[in-house]
């Protein structure tokens, strides 16, 4: 049964309780946007105006082997994580028949039955490792996010086949597989210009955890704020970043910018809806495990003369990102050395 349009209650329950989603409302008929998912003014932005990234994205092939092609590429990404946190990148390893294949995979599952996603809500989930739903925490949010994802905890192989949903498991472990390589080629381009030169025992620290997350959206594009001026534009500009064939967009995420002190940028980045196009979105979240202890790296803290953030232990942070509705970069703050 259709929900009531004009009552928050009513499009909750529907959408995030019985787990109908986004896909579901639009499925019911409706032709204008509910209330429920309308942000309020302050927290919109202007599209008209954003300014529209035009750099070329970053070949990451170039990185294979020495000399000036490798430096040049080397520096771009040091430069994009210094600057906008954001870059696109092409030759990353990934085969572009899986990517294409990933789509079509994503949205047949959206396209599921209501009730073959259902049952994967957080509170009947067959497995912690899986989670379907609507918005980010649609509890404690000021208006529900327009799209409907299911996240998938990668811990092995094995345990991934058992519990990842059936229809994508198989394609999404290849796409997690092929995305490694590249993952490590950028943390040593990252860590190395802080001074530091990671073995495989440091990166397999910072990347032990892995999560995939199937969005799909009605999507019009992603939209970085500027952490500082810059060549792009002034502080708090919103820059437009329009999705480039057979590149991968990287976001550069608050540990590099705790690891690096300050020196690399996590932004606050959005997407904004669009009324007529379906899109998905595949992101692969690497991670420290729970228990790691993060804090600035010695090398940049003695460059620097002074730590910009304390040390933690990584389960505090995520404990700090999902106490309450997304605000900005306000998680980074909780590890913040408040000048004496």
């Amino acid at each position: 049964m259709a929900p009531n349009l004009e009552d928050r209650n009513s499009v909750f329950d529907f959408v995030v309780r019985q787990g109908n989603g986004v896909k579901g409302l639009v499925d019911s008929g409706l032709s204008t946007v509910p209330e429920a998912f309308v942000q309020p003014p302050e927290e919109r932005i202007d599209k008209e105006n954003a300014i529209k990234y035009d750099l070329p994205p970053i070949d990451l092939s170039k990185l294979d082997g020495h000399g000036p092609d490798h430096d040049e590429v080397a520096n771009q990404i040091v430069r994009a994580a210094e600057t906008l946190g954001f870059f696109q990148v092409v030759n990353h390893g990934v085969p572009l028949h899986l990517l294409e294949s990933l789509k079509v995979s994503a949205h047949e599952f959206f396209s599921l039955p209501p009730q073959r996603k259902a049952v994967y809500l957080a509170d009947v989930s067959p497995s912690p490792l899986v989670k379907y739903g609507t918005s980010f925490i649609p509890e404690k949010e000021k208006a529900l996010g327009w799209k409907d994802y299911i996240l998938m905890q990668y811990t092995n192989d094995d345990e991934a086949l058992q519990h990842w949903p059936q229809e994508i498991k198989e394609m999404l472990l290849e796409y997690l597989r092929s995305s490694i390589g590249m993952v490590k080629k950028l943390l040593q381009v990252s860590l190395g210009n802080l001074g530091v030169k990671p073995d495989d025992s440091m990166i397999d620290v910072l990347i032990g955890k892995k999560m995939l997350i199937l969005l799909q959206d009605e999507v019009g594009g992603l939209y970085v704020k500027m952490e500082q001026d810059t060549g792009y534009g002034k502080k708090g500009d919103w820059i437009h970043i329009p999705p480039t064939p057979n590149a991968l967009v990287i976001n550069v995420g608050d540990m590099l910018q705790i690891l690096s002190n300050g020196k690399y940028k996590s932004a606050e980045h959005i997407v904004c809806t669009s009324s007529t196009n379906s899109r998905v979105s595949i992101p692969i979240f690497i991670m420290p495990r729970e228990t790691t202890k993060i804090a600035p790296l010695p090398q940049v803290v003695e460059k620097d003369g002074i730590a910009v953030y304390r040390e933690f232990v990584y389960v505090d942070y995520m404990n700090k990102v999902f106490a309450s509705a997304p605000d900005g970069k306000k998680p980074l703050d909780f590890a913040k050395i408040s000048p004496a």
